[in-house]
């Protein structure tokens, strides 16, 4: 099924889906390749970052670029940005995308890689589901493509009938979501757990804690049964309420939650308002 875009265009029309960027080339997703031998492949070894488009426009496509820089200096990796920007640049005029994600990685094989996805369908609530984690301390602050055990955390969750995973350290401490950070409401305060319990620190939600008083807490799950609402927040969900943490129930959404949605997609169309790629 062709992804609709808000103005009736679809996929089809905008090149959503069906075009990418490898190493500078233009071509058809379907003939997009990577060697086989290419350790980003074998190892999943290599970064990649996730922006949100918006009529076309990606937003903070320059944060999402230095973090993957980052990513890619902690992991040893060779990285050209002034690559990368030409690439995304070649593909969002090819494609004139509407609202879509971009998708960006480099492979230990020296691949560059930029390519466009329709927005996924998305439900106005979720149910999370502890997951135990131990995270990679190595890989604190890396956003790599060894997503195998994120994958698998959602899955696991939704073979308990529930929608994402809530991973939480063997020692019962709240750290994020497979893709999205985390954050919950207690006597009417914003709260996310800190970066140092080796959360990743995503874009959006350095937006949120720059447009709400949110404060970091050390959180545990006993913590969360006084929990009076939370969400989750990435580039591709923004704000997205939570209606059950386990066998919590929580309102979804509650005021605060709307609050901060709100906030957040003022801050993305005030910073988008005239800004170009």
């Amino acid at each position: 099924m062709a992804f609709v875009q808000p103005d009736g265009s679809t996929d089809a029309d905008t090149g959503v889906g069906t075009l990418a960027c490898v190493d500078g080339e233009l071509m058809p997703t379907e003939r997009a390749r990577i060697p086989v031998t290419d350790e980003g492949l074998l190892r999943g070894d290599g970064v990649f970052e996730v922006a949100r488009l918006y009529r076309g426009r990606p937003f903070a496509l320059d944060r999402h670029l230095e973090r993957m820089a980052r990513s890619a200096a902690n992991l040893r990796l060779p990285f050209d940005r002034t690559a990368f920007e030409q690439d995304v640049r070649s593909v969002l005029q090819a494609a004139r995308p509407g609202d879509a994600l971009l998708r960006v990685l480099a492979t230990r094989g020296g691949r560059r890689v930029a390519l466009l996805e329709p927005l996924p369908s998305l439900p106005d609530s979720l149910a999370l589901a502890r997951v135990t984690y131990a995270p990679t301390l190595v890989l604190d602050g890396i956003k790599s493509l060894s997503y195998a055990a994120n994958m698998l955390a959602g899955r696991l969750a939704r073979e308990r009938g529930f929608d994402e995973a809530l991973l939480v350290s063997p020692h019962g401490e709240v750290l994020e979501c497979p893709t999205a950070s985390f954050f919950w409401v207690r006597d009417g305060e914003l709260l996310t757990p800190p970066l140092e319990h080796h959360v990743l620190e995503s874009i959006t939600r350095n937006l949120i804690m720059g447009v709400t008083d949110t404060r970091e807490l050390p959180t545990s799950l006993e913590d969360l049964t006084s929990a009076e609402e939370a969400f989750i927040a990435s580039s591709v969900r923004e704000v997205l309420p939570v209606h059950r943490i386990e066998e919590l129930e929580l309102p979804a959404p509650g005021p605060v939650t709307s609050a901060t949605a709100v906030a957040v997609r003022e801050q993305i169309d005030a910073t988008l308002e005239g800004a170009g790629l």
